[in-house]
């Protein structure tokens, strides 16, 4: 084998020993040598690597010496190097095999003992920072050509022991695969989260993104219209604009909002604090802020020739009353936002608002403020409203509210209500109140004057009661048409005196006359031979003490006393309509039961539902009852006819040429607050022909200092001439009946 010039030393001691030993025995010398050349071999493949310790060539005993005795070949005394056997490739080895064997390594070598060829051992001495590997077998030649052959003639074997295993990582090819696996899973956990951002959270961050950038406008639902009976608007919504302003976008407030107040009639200053910057509820700057609602389209088209930056418009609706304050106080109105605050548009606001929709859509930034084309966008269609038909007439609505509001003001009258029913359909023709407002801008009137007052004008109704008294009467026989009794000219009730207007001077009167002079001692002994029970249960027969469900919100109920309730003086007031709570629409209504041949029908005011596809639905039927016999009410239609023919009668200004006009006049009070309130409250109903009616019509009216008398019956003429040609009733032919007031 040949010598390398790297190969690591011998331990000193060792080589000395070996030496000595081939001075004093040539052959054995001879032997020794060899194995001792064997032996350097085996070592010096034991450490490939000795970073502490001194090389072969560094030590003094192992250089050329006189005697001493090398290996095979070995010329001269040089001594040989063995080369390392089984040296690893990996130039980290050494450095790991030091980390791992150390010096314990050698030293747990260097304790081991090797046998020889002749039965001796050499032992060896530790090498510092020397690791020991497995001995390598090795024959030694023999100095005459042959096989060397000791002892037995067998070729000496050194002991052997299984190498160490080297740490994991010292190997290149698992480190090569472990650094593979860890880029692999490295890209892995990466692609992974790459597919999950950009497939599974995309969503989510991209409408995080589009938040940002996105625009709502509303689109405001059209609502619904109200038509009277014959299908003319009272009510409807006409196209407009809203102008919004972008607090981002607006320059300067100051100059925009001077330049905008002229065309919209708002004040500079709200209009420069609604362009204010501002963030919205989640912390978001405002990028739409109302400025102006219900627009005209032309006062929209000059604002945006105006171009300033950050005003815009959109398409809106505007509430348009065509009448005015024809039916207002009906009707009602909306507020800006179109949602019902009064009258019908608030009782029906659900069904006449429909539905608002929205359209969405993605805007840039900065000067590219504005829609980006193929950009995101929504859009949500309104579903319209419904539209009502009213049983109103408009015509008759005009001339019941012209003809109310004259006669009011002739008398300095503060409340007034009138209102037309048909008695056969329960229909309301017409419904007047005084005062009266402009629906389109009734941000100007008081409260008070928004009153429907034919529902919320409580009153004590006066003598209209006693047609409810003597229809009981009539009902349960306690009398009959030809009833007379002396009447005397007042009756005492309780701690209270009861007196007649008209002084019958203790005479027999008939019923007519009872009922043609408003006589208050006839009407009481009436209730008395009826009794309290029988009075009350009649009052709720006609509908007093409960609202009639008309249809207008907040309709007032009045209220009826209990027989339970009644005093001593209860017996007096009550039957001829004091101590009672009415609405003039109940008294029309129990009227108009009279007029119905005894049949209450409940008022309403809808006549059909038109949807938004033009399908018409008609309302529920309204309610009935029977409350008196159709010829109890035939009779006491007949009775009613006496205080407008008769002389001296109370309703002698409500006549109308050709017709049987039948009603009652009254004279009450006025409740608020449950008080009375100063004044009285004048009042006529009654119906265009006893033998056949039709119609019914109820004036009501408050005056302060008095005489309401001339205003009720007067305007209930006025009222009823126009109805009964606007419908073409013709007269039935027939002649009042001659009435005996003071039979004998």
């Amino acid at each position: 084998m040949t010598p390398r010039s790297d190969e690591p030393r011998r331990d000193a001691s060792v080589s000395r020993r070996g030496s000595s030993r081939a001075g004093r025995d040539p052959e054995r010398g001879a032997e020794q040598g060899g194995r001792s050349g064997s032996g350097l071999g085996g070592i010096s493949d034991a450490r490939a690597y000795t970073p502490r310790g001194r090389t072969v060539r560094d030590t003094p005993e192992l250089r050329r010496t006189p005697g001493s005795v090398g290996g095979s070949g070995d010329q001269g005394g040089r001594s040989r190097r063995t080369p390392r056997t089984g040296r690893s490739a990996d130039p980290f080895r050494p450095a790991l095999q030091v980390l791992d064997g150390g010096r314990a390594g050698a030293a747990r070598t260097a304790r081991r003992t090797a046998p020889t060829g002749t039965g001796r051992t050499v032992t060896p001495r530790p090498v510092r920072g020397a690791d020991v590997a497995k001995p390598v077998r090795r024959r030694t030649p023999d100095p005459a050509g042959g096989p060397n052959r000791t002892g037995a003639g067998a070729p000496a074997r050194r002991p052997t022991r299984r190498p160490r295993r080297p740490p994991r990582l010292a190997d290149a090819h698992r480190r090569l695969r472990l650094g593979t696996l860890l880029a692999l899973a490295m890209f892995t956990t990466i692609g992974i989260r790459l597919v999950a951002l950009q497939v599974v959270d995309a969503p989510e961050y991209d409408g995080g993104g589009v938040g940002d950038r996105l625009r709502t406008v509303v689109l405001p639902a059209p609502r619904g219209a109200i038509y009277d009976r014959s299908g003319a608007a009272l009510a409807q919504s006409v196209e407009a604009r809203y102008v919004y302003a972008d607090p981002e976008l607006v320059e300067d407030p100051a100059r925009t909002a001077a330049a905008l107040s002229p065309l919209l009639g708002i004040a500079p200053s709200k209009l420069a604090e609604e362009m204010r910057k501002r963030k919205r509820p989640d912390g978001r700057p405002s990028n739409f802020e109302y400025l102006a609602r219900s627009v005209e389209v032309g006062t929209a088209e000059k604002i945006m020739d105006l171009n300033l930056a950050g005003i815009g418009t959109g398409r809106d609706e505007r509430r348009e009353v065509p009448g005015g304050d024809l039916a207002a106080n009906l009707l009602g109105f909306t507020s800006q936002d179109r949602v019902g605050l009064e009258g019908i548009e608030a009782r029906y606001d659900e069904l006449l608002r429909g539905v608002n929709g929205e359209r969405e859509y993605e805007v840039g930034k900065g000067e590219l403020a504005a829609e980006i084309p193929g950009g995101y966008s929504r859009v949500t269609p309104a579903r319209p409203g419904s539209s009502l038909q009213l049983t109103i007439d408009r015509d008759l609505q005009f001339m019941v509210q012209r003809i109310l509001a004259k006669r009011m003001q002739e008398v300095n009258g503060t409340t007034g209500a009138a209102v037309v029913l048909d008695v056969r359909t329960g229909e309301v023709l017409a419904q007047a109140s005084y005062p009266t407002y402009d629906a389109a801008d009734w941000r100007k009137y008081d409260a008070s004057d928004r009153n429907d007052a034919a529902t919320s004008f409580v009153v004590d109704p006066g003598s209209v009661h006693k047609a409810i008294i003597f229809g009981a009467g009539l009902e349960e026989g306690v009398i009959t048409p030809e009833t007379a009794w002396p009447t005397p000219y007042s009756i005492r009730k309780g701690d209270q005196t009861f007196r007649d207007t008209h002084n019958a001077q203790g005479r027999r009167l008939s019923v007519a006359g009872m009922l043609g002079f408003s006589s208050n001692v006839g009407t009481i002994r009436v209730a008395d031979r009826l009794g309290a029970e029988k009075v009350y249960e009649y009052q709720l027969r006609f509908g007093l003490g409960r609202p009639t469900g008309e249809g207008v919100l907040g309709e007032a109920s009045g209220r009826v006393l209990k027989p339970s309730e009644y005093s001593g003086s209860t017996y007096g007031s009550v039957p001829i309509g004091h101590s009672v709570d009415v609405t003039p629409l109940q008294m029309a209504a129990a009227y108009a039961a009279i007029a119905n041949d005894g049949t209450w029908v409940q008022p309403h005011l809808v006549r059909e539902i038109i949807g938004p596809d033009g399908k018409r639905k008609p309302v529920p039927a309204p309610q009935t009852r029977q409350v008196l016999r159709p010829e109890t009410a035939a009779a006491l239609r007949t009775l009613l006819e006496a205080p407008v023919t008769i002389e001296g009668g109370t309703a002698r200004q409500a006549a109308i040429k050709g017709y049987r006009v039948a009603g009652k006049t009254g004279t009450g009070s006025r409740v608020v607050d449950g008080r009375y309130a100063p004044g009285e409250v004048a009042s006529f109903i009654g119906m265009d022909q006893a033998d056949d009616p039709r119609y019914v019509i109820a004036v009501f009216a408050h005056t302060p200092s008095g005489g309401g008398g001339d205003v009720s019956a007067p305007a209930f003429k006025e009222m009823m001439e126009f109805v009964l040609a606007h419908y073409r009733v013709p007269a039935t032919g027939t002649a009042p009946p001659k009435f005996v007031v003071y039979p004998r």
